[in-house]
């Protein structure tokens, strides 16, 4: 038993070659397909040295959204709901209350500073629905 192991060659690092070991592939039904990373700078070489990371028109502003947005909250504001008066009358007749002494500027116990923010409040939240309603409509979102 001696003799086996004096004859045989110990292998160290000096002669063999490192090699990796094999990679195994596990696949399941869990796992998506890999996918490999696409650079987007060489996306923008293959199609002519433009890359954009947005849509050109990112905010696609349509007219019929404010005109519809506008309508749809000067409509509803105007409704006499608060004390036999509308929100858009109360705004509108403190505007021409504060109007009456310009050069000062309204002070901030003055109700023009509440009809101001509730209404436009409102005239932005019309918009932002507007706008979701109506692109979500036109792209088949819902």
């Amino acid at each position: 038993m001696a003799a086996t192991m004096a004859s045989s060659t110990v292998v160290g690092l000096g002669t063999s070659t490192l090699s990796s070991p094999t990679k195994l592939n596990l696949n399941s039904g869990f796992l998506k397909s890999p996918v490999t990373a696409r650079n987007p700078l060489r996306l923008a070489q293959a199609s002519g040295g433009k890359f954009r990371c947005f849509e050109r028109d990112w905010l696609r502003k349509d007219l019929n959204v404010i005109g519809f947005g506008l309508i749809g909250w000067i409509v509803p504001s105007s409704i006499p709901a608060i004390n036999g008066n509308s929100l858009t009358g109360l705004f509108l007749s403190s505007i021409g209350e504060e109007l009456a002494h310009f050069p000062t500027p309204p002070p901030i116990t003055s109700q023009f500073w509440l009809w101001l923010v509730t209404w436009h409040l409102g005239l932005f939240l019309a918009l932002t629905f507007g706008q979701i309603g109506f692109k979500g409509r036109t792209e088949n979102y819902f």
